[in-house]
This record gives structure tokens, C-alpha cells and sequence, in this order.
């Protein structure tokens, strides 16, 4: 269901050489000792551009008791490494490396809640972000204008010029269409850099997606009306060093997360991929059911059976790659996890089954009956796959 959302106010910032300029309401001093300001900057492989950003934060916020935390997924370039020699230095920055779990989503819900500052940013650590924004973002929120605050790559004064022609079209295709269904007026929803009151996430945790890319699109149509929001404009740098994190999968991430709040969440992002996984899997099996009969030859029996064998293994090799890759399983845990699926399949199908064959008996609709069992079993294999084949280690 879509919701409605509070008016969303611009004002333009000035020009570079101005952007650092506290407004009243930035000269207000920050209680001696205590952290004002916690920027979260999640992180895979950005070694290189780390210490960059925190020499830039260090120039843009010297009257501000912020600190940085940095939520490391595990990088295999050392990125938590170079975090923790600058903290050895620095206090203010903080390395929360997760080990076994992947997702932009998630490691800025972690760093978040691992937070106890007042107020809560997060901005990418590729140097794309203009840190000098952090200051009036922080402006508003102490002037008490917004309960959030988000920097736009989209409103007058702003822009992404560094985007190819092609990204920019998909980028703003995608924003008009997160605003038409979840009902939102903003000029950029799928911004990544933003600032707010962390009392707002507190409120909201347990009802945020831990997958995908887009927390802030989550946050507020989650948050719906109740969220005060702001934008302010700012130019979109190019990435310093490193490799984009952008590819198909948070096309269809971003996807399964508009599906899912349009729904007010009675679809779990996990389910809706398990779902289109499962769809995916049907034209699979009959592939694998035509070859088996026109190519190899053999009987609609054993080429029934090789279809079903082929199907449940995609959808295996899928699920982990998409669905559960916050928890994938790789080496002689993948092989473990295939063959318990093939048990939770096989007793889905028997479910499917008995099920259809149930209500065929009392509603004489075959396809009323199809559709019983196939529902019952993508349940069946949703919820025991989740507890059984990627259960949270």
C-alpha cells in the first residue's frame, strides 16, 4: 500500500568554495566528551580510499565530535586493516568487520545500531559523496527541520554528471518509479548519502531489510508520514580508486524491495527473490524435460526424473547466489546444502501433491488445485530451507 509523506523541503547549497559554512544553529557546542555525530561508511574493498575520506572528514567537521564507523564486510584487499591502523591513531574511527555476511543494507543497520551518538550519516567510502554536505545536514537536524536529511543528486543545484547517459536514464527511471508506487515525493530516494536522527532507526529496526542496496528507500516508506525529510543538492563525484559494486543483482534487489513495501511487507524481500527463483526454475525443468526427450531420447519417465534433478539444482545454485547470499554456503558446506534441498524439494513436491490432489477432491477446479499445491509447496520449501538449508550460523 502506498503511503503519503511529509513535505520535503530544498534549499540549495552554495558554491564549493562555501559549502563548509556553519549556520547558527552549527555553532551550538556539542557536550563535552560525548559523540555527536556517527558516520557510517560501509565497505568492500576500499582500502585506497579510506584514509583519503577520513582526512576529508577530519577538514570538514573540526568543530563537530563525530566519529566514523567504518563496517568492513570481510574485504580480502585489507580494508579492515588499514581501519584499524588509522583508529590506532585516531579514536573516533571505529572498524566493525563482519565475517559471513554481505549487504549494503544490513552494514548500515549494524553500524547504526552499534552507534550512540545522537545523530547518524552514511555516505560511501568511493569519495563520491561531497563530505562538505555533512555540515548543513547537520545544521538542520539540530535546528530541528527534519528528522532526516538527504543529500540529492537530482534537485536544482545538483548533479550527477559523472553518471553515463544509460545509468542516469535507469537512475532516474527507478526514482520515478519507487515514487509512483510507494507513494513518496522525493527527488532522489535512492540516494546513499544521508543523515538522521538514529532514534529513527531504533524505532524502525526491526521492520528495515538487512538485503539489498537501498536502505534509505527503505527507511522511508517504512517510516512512512511520520518522518519529517529534507534534501539538499549536491554534485556527484566520480569514484576515486577501486571497482563499482553495481551489477544486475541490485537491479533486482531494488525490485524485490519496492514489491515488498508496496505490500506493506506481507512479502519479505527473501521471499519474493525464493519466489522468482522458483519461476526461473520452471522454464529450467522444461528445458531439461524437451532435451531429455528430443535429444537424448529417452523416456518421458527418466527425462521427467533428469529434469526435476537439473531444476532443483539451479534453483539451489540461484537461491545461494541471490536469495541467501548474506549467508551463502561455498566448499563442502554447498555440497551439505544441495543435498538437504533436494530433501526439502522432494518432500515439497510430495506436499504439492497431496495438497492438490486434496482440494481437487472437494473443488473439482483443476486449476484452483494446481495452484493449492504449488503454493503450498513454495512455503514448505521457503520456511525449511530457511531454517535447514541457510539457517543464520
Amino acid at each position: 500500500m502506498a503511503r503519503k509523506q511529509a513535505p520535503v523541503s530544498k534549499k540549495s547549497l552554495p558554491a564549493d568554495e562555501s559549502l563548509a559554512v556553519a549556520g547558527d544553529g552549527l555553532r551550538r557546542k556539542p557536550i563535552a566528551g560525548a559523540t555527536e555525530l556517527s558516520i557510517i561508511v560501509p565497505t568492500f574493498n576500499e582500502c585506497e580510499n579510506i584514509p583519503v575520506l577520513v582526512d576529508r572528514l577530519r577538514k570538514a567537521l573540526p568543530d563537530v565530535a563525530w566519529e566514523m564507523i567504518i563496517v568492513d564486510d570481510d574485504s580480502p584487499d585489507g580494508t579492515a586493516e588499514v581501519a584499524r591502523a588509522l583508529g590506532a591513531s585516531d579514536p573516533r574511527i571505529r572498524c566493525l568487520r563482519r565475517v559471513g555476511r554481505r549487504g549494503l543494507s544490513g552494514a548500515c543497520l549494524e553500524g547504526m545500531l552499534a552507534s550512540n551518538a545522537r545523530y547518524a550519516a552514511v555516505m560511501d567510502a568511493d569519495l563520491q559523496h561531497d563530505e562538505r554536505l555533512l555540515l548543513p545536514m547537520l545544521a538542520k537536524l539540530r535546528a530541528d527541520e527534519a528528522d532526516l536529511v538527504i543529500g540529492t543528486r537530482y534537485a536544482e543545484g545538483g548533479a550527477a554528471d559523472t553518471f553515463s547517459t544509460k545509468r542516469k536514464w535507469i537512475s532516474l527511471l527507478a526514482t520515478r518509479l519507487a515514487n509512483k508506487v510507494l507513494g513518496l515525493k522525493l527527488s532522489d530516494p535512492l540516494s546513499g548519502f544521508f543523515m538522521l536522527r538514529r532514534n529513527v532507526v531504533e524505532t524502525f529496526a526491526r521492520k528495515l531489510s538487512t538485503q539489498g542496496f537501498k536502505i534509505l528507500l527503505d527507511i522511508v516508506s517504512t517510516a512512512g508520514k511520520s518522518l519529517r525529510v529534507a534534501e539538499l543538492p549536491y554534485q556527484f563525484r566520480s569514484r576515486h580508486r577501486g571497482a563499482s559494486k553495481l551489477d544486475t543483482r541490485i537491479a533486482l534487489d531494488y525490485a524485490g524491495l519496492v514489491l515488498a513495501k508496496a505490500t506493506s511487507d506481507l512479502l519479505s524481500l527473501r521471499f519474493i527473490f525464493f519466489c522468482l527463483v522458483g519461476i526461473v526454475g520452471i522454464g529450467v525443468h522444461f528445458v531439461a524435460l524437451s532435451i531429455g526427450v528430443a535429444v537424448i531420447g529417452l523416456s518421458f519417465q527418466w527425462a521427467q526424473t533428469l529434469a526435476i534433478v537439473v531444476a532443483i539444482a539451479n534453483n539451489f545454485a540461484l537461491n545461494n547466489a541471490i536469495t541467501y547470499r548474506d549467508q551463502r554456503l561455498t566448499g563442502m558446506n554447498y555440497l551439505t546444502g544441495l543435498m538437504l534441498f533436494y530433501l526439502v524439494s522432494s518432500i515439497g513436491a510430495l506436499s504439492n501433491m497431496s495438497v492438490g490432489n486434496w482440494l481437487f477432491g472437494h473443488e473439482q477446479t483443476w486449476w484452483v488445485a494446481g495452484l493449492g499445491g504449488a503454493a503450498m509447496s513454495v512455503v514448505w520449501n521457503y520456511v525449511v530451507s530457511s531454517m535447514m538449508v541457510w539457517r543464520s550460523r
